[in-house]
């Protein structure tokens, strides 16, 4: 289908009965934000000359003496939002200096936009394709709070196992997924079955395809739902739908969602592996005669992914939470290496069929606090790079590395174990990033800043309920 025009949004708008447009767009860490017009301010201008608002007020965007920024709506991405009362329209929206009339280097949409010009100014291939499977937590109830002299956070599930003993209104009636088995069971066990369909036919609304949905291995309502591999900025953009979907058909439900990487502690956490694959011309470039049926450009990409791949993870897993889920030992894919079938390998090549079309490599180690445009983005970076250097990934990693010896296993390169130590790697290794003017200094810069000052110092800072029960008698 071919994308709308202006014109033909505004034919959409009338024909669908819309009373309100909704402009959404990305802040700089990777939440959405909004603001509406009447449906009858919506003009063909608009998405020449855009709408003002204060980006100084947007987390991690300019300064007040330079505030003044322009939304101009994308009218591809025109689809009815199936949450509001009033029948609106949403469209998501570049970010535009007015006064130089530039895309601004810190929207995030736009640095994947670049991303992808980037890819075809390179000639390497014109059509980079990313398909993410965000894993989540479905909860009854979540509290917290902070101060000087308090701290603490309640989760609540009526799937969470601590449960089995509570008192229930009607009775407690057990079938609460146990501990680290909550992969694919049946209802009464998957409470959340109806839950997860809701959301699979509202994303279908927006044009999401779903690939298919279950419940995951936690206990207390984790799940997981894929959705079909689209272009960069597009699937970017879905991935903003996916979550939106995901806390608004909780919401609805008196229950609330959460991409936190790791809610609980115990039981699994929650990844969002990311597969990734190029094409030419209609035709994919990473199938071959080489090591799972891969072509020697596919080795190279994996070679950008190993190498920049400690780096890649201030954009990938980009919270302080996000590495209580990378820590060795466990079955989150820390080890810096390649399988066709290994799981605790950083990058797999999933092997489900022979077809060319099919040859994709997933890079495991992602998170879904990652914001979509940046990590995507940095990911097709560092895979390009890979290709220009002609990056040796090494040998594949097809062993079990549970039965490893330390010795053996101090050779094998690792995710970095903390935000600290993964900004550390960004700022030494960047300058894949920079090319095309895909991200700039002043991105990194920030981004940098951003994590340090507002993330890693205060939770540095703030003693924590664990410190309390370990060191109060000291």
């Amino acid at each position: 289908m071919e994308p709308m025009t202006p014109k033909e949004v505004i034919i959409l708008a009338k024909e669908s009965r819309a009373t309100m447009v909704d402009l959404k767009f990305m802040d700089f860490l990777g939440l959405w934000q909004h603001f509406s017009i009447p449906a009858s301010q919506l003009t063909e201008e608009i998405f020449e000359e855009g709408l003002g608002f204060d980006g100084s007020s947007i987390r991690g965007w300019a300064a007040i003496h330079a505030s003044d920024m322009l939304v101009i709506p994308d009218s591809s991405t025109a689809v009815l939002d199936p949450f509001m009362a009033e029948p609106t329209l949403s469209l998501i929206c570049n970010i535009v200096d007015p006064i130089t009339k530039e895309a601004y280097s810190r929207d995030p949409r736009n640095i994947a936009r670049k991303a992808e010009t980037w890819l075809l100014r390179t000639g390497i291939a014109d059509t980079a394709y990313f398909g993410p499977e965000p894993e989540f937590f479905i909860f009854d109830e979540i509290r917290y709070d902070h101060g000087p002299n308090h701290a603490f956070y309640r989760i609540d599930s009526g799937e969470g196992q601590w449960n089995t003993g509570r008192d229930e209104p009607g009775g407690n009636l057990g079938y609460k997924p146990r501990y680290k088995e909550g992969y694919f069971p049946v209802p009464p066990t998957d409470s959340q079955q109806d839950l997860r369909n809701e959301m699979c036919r509202v994303m279908a609304q927006v044009g999401i395809e779903v690939e298919r949905q279950h419940h995951e291995v936690a206990t207390a309502g984790q799940a997981e739902i894929d959705i079909r591999f689209d272009s960069l900025v597009r699937c970017a953009d879905q991935l903003q739908w996916f979550k939106y979907i995901v806390k608004n058909v909780c919401r609805r439900h008196g229950k609330t969602a959460t991409f936190m990487p790791k809610p609980l502690v115990g039981d699994n956490g929650s990844g969002m592996h990311v597969h990734m694959s190029l094409w030419k011309g209609g035709k994919p470039l990473f199938a071959g005669d080489g090591y799972a049926g891969m072509s020697e450009l596919a080795m190279w990409f994996i070679g950008g992914i190993l190498r920049h791949g400690p780096a890649l993870a201030a954009f990938c897993n980009p919270t302080t939470n996000s590495y209580k889920r990378l820590v060795p030992g466990f079955e989150a894919p820390v080890n810096l290496a390649y399988s066709a079938r290994n799981r605790s390998a950083a990058v797999r090549i999933p092997m489900y069929s022979p077809s060319p079309k099919s040859k994709r490599i997933e890079f495991r180690s992602p998170d879904p606090s990652a914001n979509g445009y940046l990590a995507f983005a940095a990911m097709l970076m560092a895979g390009l790079d890979g290709i220009e250097r002609r990056l040796d990934p090494g040998e594949p990693l097809d062993k079990d590395i549970y039965g490893l010896s330390p010795e053996e296993l101090k050779d094998i390169p690792k995710m970095p174990g903390s935000l600290d130590e993964a900004l550390a790697r960004l700022q030494a290794d960047h300058e894949f990033l920079l090319q095309g003017d895909v991200f700039t200094e002043d991105v990194i810069h920030t981004w940098l800043k951003y994590k340090v000052e507002k993330e890693i110092t205060p939770i540095r800072t703030r003693p924590s309920p664990m410190e309390m029960a370990l060191y109060f008698d000291i």
